[in-house]
């Protein structure tokens, strides 16, 4: 609860300094679903640079995930907009609210598609296993809140909501990339006495993934839950 309150007031804070852009963009004629697709291109777009990196980097290089970072920051920047371009030029719709759904998810999938094939074409398994797994979680997040509604039920709870999931995949991804700027991508960790490194560059990426997998299948979890006891609670 306190969770969601924290989230709401942070939420109001941003709208209030984006509204200027959103009133811009309502201006020159940006309509919700434009402003929806142009987030999912721009998602097809870090999948496009963590598989180039894949296919033309090599394990050290971690360029590319610092750009892929970065834009998917830019491409959250559009999750937002979406929602207030609707409020703020009277285009809300209920098909508008599914178009956004629907093509959230498919921005997600495609994200993790090219974070997937990323870690996988250079060799890190269990890191690549991590964001498949978090991405069953995400996916089930977003599916037990719909299914949750179709009941009648709001169920919104969680602490990896979608927000929290993009602004932590990019934070971490661009971390990764200006860190392996200044340490080199290689870099290794060893504590004394221990013939395996604790820690490489690419941790400050792989490790909030195989964070992000165990805190989306718990607020899955737990929204299930919650939506046991409301139907318990209405004698379902």
């Amino acid at each position: 609860m306190a969770n969601d309150l924290v989230r709401d007031k942070l939420q109001k804070t941003i709208y209030t300094v984006i509204n200027p852009l959103v009133k811009g963009m309502i201006k020159i004629g940006f309509t919700p679903n434009l402003v929806t697709v142009t987030g999912l291109i721009l998602n097809i777009g870090v999948a496009i640079i963590f598989i180039k990196g894949a296919e033309q980097g090599n394990r050290g290089d971690l360029s590319y995930v610092g750009w892929a970072g970065a834009l998917i920051l830019f491409a959250g920047l559009f999750d937002m907009l979406d929602g207030q371009v609707a409020r703020l030029g009277n285009m809300s719709s209920t098909f508008g609210a599914l178009f956004d759904s629907v093509l959230d998810r498919y921005s997600e999938l495609v994200m993790f598609l090219g974070i997937c094939y990323y870690l996988v074409a250079h060799h890190y398994f269990f890191s690549s296993l991590a964001a498949f797994i978090a991405l069953i979680g995400s996916m089930m997040i977003s599916y037990t809140r719909a299914r949750s509604e179709g009941l009648g039920i709001q169920n919104k709870g969680g602490l990896m909501q979608r927000p929290e999931r993009v602004i932590l995949i990019a934070v971490s991804a661009l971390a990764c990339g200006i860190t392996g700027h200044f340490i080199g991508g290689n870099y290794k960790y060893y504590m004394p006495g221990i013939s395996f490194h604790v820690f490489e560059t690419m941790t400050i990426f792989t490790l909030p993934i195989s964070v992000m997998a165990v805190l989306t299948n718990i607020t899955a979890i737990k929204r299930l839950l919650d939506a046991k006891k409301a139907l318990e609670a209405k004698g379902l």
